[in-house]
């Protein structure tokens, strides 16, 4: 697909279709980076998504899924320093 930019103020912009953003599942948020040149645009995570991880990880802490990867407390330690 080829597009124009267009400006908007001081910016330029692109317009995206419906499709494109339905296809990539973006709403309202997007994250922007350049890449070799390349400019990347991908979803954001929505806040409201996030809301969610509560109930998971009481989930998770039911099931015994909730194991530390690193040790809370290191043995060799030395708090003289």
């Amino acid at each position: 697909m080829v597009t124009t930019i267009i400006n908007i103020g001081n910016s330029k912009g692109i317009i995206l279709p419906k499709s494109i953003l339905k296809q990539c599942e973006i709403d309202d948020q997007v994250n922007i980076k350049v890449q070799d040149k390349t400019i990347v645009i991908t979803a954001a995570i929505p806040l409201i998504k996030r809301k969610e991880w509560g109930k998971v990880f009481k989930k998770m802490a039911k099931n015994g899924d909730d194991e530390l990867v690193i040790p809370d407390v290191i043995n060799n330690e030395n708090t003289d320093e």
